[in-house]
């Protein structure tokens, strides 16, 4: 059994009587250590996916199982993911006003901890994490994601991540709204992050160039809802040479 297990995975989105399903059967494993990368045009349902394992309450399975180290994850109210390990990145991030990126991170360290964590430990633990991910001091005092740049919220989303050390990280299009070099820090940092934790990471991206620095042990292409094609890191290198189309066709004419 995988210590993430997602079988017939079937998702509608919208009001009750005019849903369109979104997902039409995905099944996946995920295993701690495991970076696994999802990949497919847009609207594919890579994010739909992202937000189900998350506990969005937008999105309705209609059909299939998520197990989460065996335990019922669709049953679990989103709270109670996050303190079971589970972590998600978003594609957007919200911004909220009055809370400093550092206030944020203690606050979340300490929902999920039995005993607060203290001011010096968790001072020097961000102090090494803001230099794995080349984050500015002055970044760590603003209003959480107040006036960032999309840089910037991406390098703050792995900051929590590298902060947090959850068992399994879905992280959403964290390449987007990025340029070369912030890339080139966030996949490094998230890779570091994955394999020095042995944490499970389900990377959800549109282009293979993230993954030069986070090297995928398995790749899934996603097509219309379903995983049409699975591989090695081949798989990725093939997409950026030709794109998505030879799978969009290929589902088509099925």
């Amino acid at each position: 059994m995988a210590d993430i297990e997602i079988r017939d995975l079937h998702v509608e989105v919208g009001e009750k009587s005019s849903r369109k399903e979104i997902l039409s059967g995905v099944s996946l494993d995920i295993n701690q250590g495991d970076i696994v990368a999802l990949m497919g045009p847009n609207g594919s349902g890579k994010s739909t996916l992202a937000y189900v394992l998350a506990g969005h309450p937008s999105y309705h399975v209609t059909r299939g199982s998520v197990r989460f180290h065996g335990k019922d994850l669709l049953a679990m109210k989103p709270h109670e993911r996050s303190r079971a390990g589970l972590f998600l990145s978003f594609q957007y991030p919200a911004e909220v006003s009055g809370v400093t990126v550092s206030n944020f991170l203690r606050t979340a360290m300490n929902a999920r901890l039995s005993t607060p964590v203290k001011i010096a430990d968790f001072a020097k633990l961000l102090k090494e994490k803001m230099s794995l991910l080349k984050v500015d001091q002055k970044l760590v005092n603003r209003y959480l994601n107040e006036g960032f740049s999309g840089g910037e919220k991406k390098r703050c989303e792995i900051l929590q991540l590298a902060m947090l050390q959850p068992q399994f990280a879905v992280l959403d299009e964290t390449d987007s709204g990025t340029d070369v070099d912030a890339l080139k820090v966030l996949g490094e940092g998230i890779s570091t992050i994955a394999r020095s934790t042995k944490m499970g990471v389900l990377l959800i991206t549109h282009y293979n160039r993230i993954l030069q620095y986070v090297k995928p042990s398995r790749v899934h292409i996603l097509v219309n809802g379903k995983i049409v094609k699975s591989g090695g890191f081949e798989l990725a290198e093939h997409i950026e040479k030709h794109g998505f189309d030879s799978f969009i066709n290929a589902e088509v004419s099925a």
